[in-house]
């Protein structure tokens, strides 16, 4: 078998067989294959795109190319959920402990962040003590004893994803949707769950900015998960605008449990109802709408919130913190934007907003960059709210006098004001599973 005549077939848009792919990610991944040709053939399946089995067998591939995590020491149905990231995505914080005060099993391994949008692992190191680096038997037992725990990635998980990612950032094929269903499946397929809904973020504050982009990858990573034997739906959720009214690692963290104790900001309560509802459903505890009326009861009995504080005592984080929110370290300097006219708030352009964020020190330009927990983003008003000239946008906070300029000047460019009030689009717009799309 030769790389090249591998290559004439995906060019001429031709399936590659099992033992094809496999051939080609091993040759890969050992050094056998050069760059050169890899590259040849991750333009030719851009242009020409996968079938729904080259996609299963490349994902498998590329899970098995490193660890595959063992969970089947933790009792009952293990669930996961994967976002594609957004700006002021806390929910994993708010679900997880909801889904656990059900005896569900949430075993998650999450991310940190890198670019516009936050990750997981930073915005629970913004709780003091909280370790996110445990081995891997205190993990499966917590998870036994609580029902949750989330940590960063663990082992050799993926390595010839790494590989293929360092390759498509510099031969511009990112944005293949097959290569990027594949890239999120091999990971989650490796992870160890029974079943896995995708929240797709879609909008100025996204990775796909189309509704049709982000149903066409959510349909793609639920037709892997179900040929991989794992229960999979994927949510298209909406991401014109942050999500909750907090930016940045400990004030995520300040309105995730907020939400928890019943008082968060609508949209973000909203939208981590409905993952928690379809994660619950998969767990085979009810029916879709059962499951929706139990998540609401949790959040308003405090059940929820104490198996928040629980998951935080399990991983050493000290809970006093989410319990007296007050305790959370404040940054030094506070600064308030202000609307230059007058008029509604027409338009936000999120990845703006959370790139002032990042500017502000609450996430990482490069993967060495330290992040200053205290710092990001207060919204004072979002899509569809009145402004008048004078009122405040948002509120500012950093350590570093030196970025407010820059990221005001950010913050000022997200917002587009109008005389017209807009129509605000739902906040999830499909759901996609085996048995079709619904858009709503």
């Amino acid at each position: 078998m030769r790389m090249i005549d591998l290559i004439e077939k995906k060019k001429h848009g031709q399936e590659l067989t099992k033992e094809e792919i496999k051939f080609f990610l091993d040759g890969f991944v050992k050094g056998e294959i050069p760059d050169y040709q890899v590259s040849a053939m991750l333009m030719a399946i851009y242009f020409n795109g996968m079938t729904d089995n080259e996609m299963l067998e490349f994902t498998l591939g590329v899970r098995d190319s490193g660890d595959v995590v063992d969970l089947s020491s933790i009792k009952g149905i293990k669930v996961d959920k994967h976002s594609t990231g957004g700006v002021g995505d806390k929910t994993t914080l708010v679900i997880a402990p909801i889904v656990a005060s059900f005896g569900a099993k949430m075993a998650k391994m999450s991310g940190r962040g890198l670019g516009h949008t936050g990750g997981t692992v930073d915005k629970m190191e913004s709780i003091p003590g909280m370790n996110t680096s445990l081995e891997t038997q205190k993990f499966i037992d917590i998870v036994n004893e609580i029902g949750v725990s989330v940590i960063g990635q663990t082992g050799n998980l993926a390595p010839a994803d790494k590989k293929l990612y360092a390759l498509r950032d510099v031969t511009s094929t990112v944005d293949s949707i097959p290569l990027i269903a594949a890239s999120i499946m091999s990971k989650k397929l490796a992870a160890g769950n029974d079943a896995i809904v995708l929240d797709v973020k879609t909008g100025s504050g996204a990775f796909m900015k189309t509704l049709d982009s982000a149903i066409e990858l959510a349909s793609k990573m639920v037709s892997i998960g179900e040929n991989a034997g794992k229960r999979t739906i994927g949510l298209i959720t909406e991401m014109d605008i942050p999500l909750g009214y907090n930016i940045g690692n400990s004030l995520e963290v300040i309105e995730a449990a907020q939400t928890l104790q019943g008082h968060g900001p609508e949209d973000l309560t909203n939208v981590c109802i409905e993952l928690a509802s379809n994660l619950l459903y998969m767990a085979e505890l009810d029916t879709l709408e059962n499951c929706r009326e139990k998540v609401r009861k949790v959040i308003r009995d405090g059940t929820a919130f104490n198996k928040f504080v629980d998951f935080v005592k399990a991983q050493g984080g000290d809970a006093s913190y989410v319990e007296n929110l007050d305790k959370f370290e404040k940054a030094k300097i506070s600064y308030e934007v202000k609307c230059k006219t007058s008029g509604y708030v027409y338009e936000m352009d999120t990845e703006k907003i959370g790139i002032a964020s990042v500017i502000l020190g609450a996430g990482r330009k490069t993967k060495e960059d330290v992040i200053d927990f205290a710092s990001g983003i207060k919204l004072a008003k979002k899509t569809g709210d009145e402004v008048k000239q004078g009122d405040t946008l948002a509120i500012l906070y950093t350590n570093d006098e030196s970025s407010v300029k820059d990221a005001e000047t950010l913050v000022l460019e997200g917002y587009t004001l109008s005389d017209n009030k807009p129509e605000l689009k739902p906040l999830i717009l499909a759901r996609v599973s085996k048995d079709g799309i619904e858009r709503y």
